[in-house]
C-alpha cells in the first residue's frame, strides 16, 4: 500500500501494530502514513523508519499528530531507527528525540512492553522473526 514513493506495512497483533515503512515520507506522500496510523483499533504502535531514505517535516508532523493521538488514549509510539542514519539524526536535530521512544530495532522496541508481550501471545523474538522484523 502507498505511492510510488512510499511503502506501507502495517503488520498488526491485538491492539498492536508495527508499520514497516520504505521510501520517502514527504508533503505527497505523508497523508498515507497518516491514515495508517490513524486507524482504530491499534493503541501500541511501532513505526519501523529503517527503509526510509528520505523525512521531511511534514512527515515528522504526521508522527507527532499519531504520538498525541495514541497517548490521550492511552497508547504508545515507538519509532525504530538505523542508529547512524539520516532519520535519527532529524529526530536529534529537531529535539523531538526526547518526545520519541527511539529504537534500533523492532525487537528492542517491543521485548520488555507487556502490551506486546500479552499481544503476540509468544516471546516477542519468535513474532519478529516470524514476519521478517529482525
Amino acid at each position: 500500500m502507498g505511492s510510488l514513493d512510499l511503502h506501507l506495512e502495517p503488520i498488526t497483533v491485538g491492539d498492536c501494530a508495527v508499520v514497516r515503512v520504505a521510501g520517502e515520507v514527504d508533503a505527497f506522500s505523508a497523508p498515507g502514513l497518516r491514515d495508517v496510523l490513524s486507524r482504530p483499533g491499534s493503541d501500541h504502535v511501532v513505526v519501523d523508519l529503517r527503509s526510509v531514505a528520505f523525512l521531511d517535516s511534514t512527515g515528522l508532523g504526521v508522527l507527532v499528530g499519531a504520538l498525541k493521538r495514541l497517548r490521550r488514549h492511552g497508547g504508545s509510539l515507538k519509532i525504530v531507527a538505523s542508529r547512524a542514519g539520516r532519520v535519527r539524526r532529524l529526530f536529534e536535530l529537531t529535539n523531538l528525540a526526547s518526545a520519541f521512544d527511539l529504537h534500533t530495532s523492532v525487537l528492542d522496541a517491543i521485548a520488555d512492553d507487556e502490551h506486546w508481550q500479552a499481544a503476540t501471545a509468544r516471546s516477542p523474538a519468535e513474532w519478529c522473526h516470524q514476519h521478517g522484523l529482525q
